[in-house]
């Protein structure tokens, strides 16, 4: 794609793989579907040679860059679906704070959210298509791209995970600077929340009006929050978001994509998350399989939730893990992944091995069912 020249969000190729959607969505599949949570990483040795020269937000802000790093894992792996590269900090930044990607320490806010006048410094009135637009050129170049391979995921932080970072400064064990907020300044922390809200909810429908066929919402610090804050200060943002994005796609008539969250460590939410408006719930690995299942019901599909650090083990072990899991899950209404992202020391090839077990066990047992 030259400077100037864009593709735009129509003329898509005919989809050849739906099983993913049509999983998502509690269709039959013959096979169990699965991708990987950060399945465009650093583990990929092609990866890494893409990004060596790049900036980290300089490449979130390449549509071709971000193009061929989502590209890369499915040119390797039999995936179901592909992730648009990108990071959930885009937000922030669209809300005009400064992040910067410090090597050795990880995302860093040169100036973070400290008392409470700091959200007037916040653009009130986000346009998304002029701060995110670069994220919407790198969907409708990468669904292109794809040639109607899998579905392209779309995805963004959820307000409580953002206001944490935006608080913090970065990543934090505690979160205790955040969390303060919700106790020292609760009608402060909401007016920040309902303001991310807004601009997540806009930012994910202008990713399925540039291309995207499903999206996630990472509440990746769920597990920091008890269950009355977690009902307070993220359930009811999360619903919201879910409401109004479909409100929001049907107004302007655009595909009704299937949703996905992922609420890390939420387990005493799980009841409320499937009852949140998403099709599809995400699962870190600390639940089991049986136990999920009963929390959310038979209307809702799960997506999860093998440890990461069983991808370390031998290929033999890794097929084994997995049969445990599609047992214990069920092949319909059902995603396989992990229950986080890929680390950068793991080996690909058994990424692979992952992948291939999936869809040989799942067929195995659809074959003996």
């Amino acid at each position: 794609m030259e400077d100037g020249e864009r593709l735009l969000p129509k003329g898509f190729p005919k989809l050849k793989n739906d099983t993913f959607l049509r999983a998502a969505r509690g269709e039959e599949t013959e096979h169990t579907p699965v991708w990987c949570m950060r399945q465009a990483g650093r583990y990929l040795p092609e990866f890494r040679e893409t990004r060596a020269a790049q900036d980290f937000f300089a490449t979130c802000r390449s549509p071709k860059l971000c193009c061929e790093l989502t590209l890369q894992p499915l040119r390797r792996f039999p995936l179901d679906a592909a992730i648009i590269f990108s990071d959930i900090l885009v937000v922030p930044q669209a809300l005009g704070m400064e992040v910067v990607m410090v090597p050795g320490k990880g995302p860093t806010f040169t100036e973070p959210i400290k008392e409470v006048e700091d959200l007037l410094k916040l653009r009130q009135k986000v346009d998304v298509a002029a701060e995110l637009g670069y994220v919407f050129q790198a969907i409708t170049l990468t669904r292109h791209s794809l040639e109607g391979k899998v579905p392209l995921i779309g995805f963004s932080g959820a307000p409580w995970t953002l206001m944490s970072y935006m608080i913090e400064g970065g990543g934090s064990n505690t979160m205790a600077k955040a969390k303060s907020w919700l106790y020292r300044h609760p009608e402060a922390s909401h007016r920040l929340l309902r303001l991310l809200a807004d601009v997540v909810t806009d930012y994910l429908v202008g990713q399925v009006a540039a291309g995207a066929q499903a999206l996630q919402v990472f509440e990746s610090h769920a597990g920091h929050l008890g269950p009355e804050q977690f009902e307070d200060f993220a359930l009811p943002y999360i619903r919201n978001i879910a409401r109004a994005v479909k409100s929001k796609l049907k107004e302007e008539a655009l595909p009704l994509v299937p949703m996905i969250i992922f609420a890390k460590d939420a387990h005493y939410a799980l009841r409320d998350l499937a009852n949140a408006g998403y099709e599809v719930v995400g699962l870190d690995w600390t639940i089991r399989p049986q136990e999920a299942r009963a929390q959310t019901g038979k209307d809702v599909t799960l997506q999860g939730n093998l440890d990461p650090c069983a991808l370390y083990a031998p290929k033999e072990k890794i097929g084994e893990l997995v049969k445990k899991m599609l047992e214990g899950f069920g092949t319909q209404r059902y995603i396989a992944n992990l229950g986080h992202g890929l680390y950068p020391d793991m080996n690909p090839e058994h990424v692979g091995a992952f992948v291939e077990a999936v869809h040989a066990h799942s067929r195995h047992i659809n074959k003996h069912s």
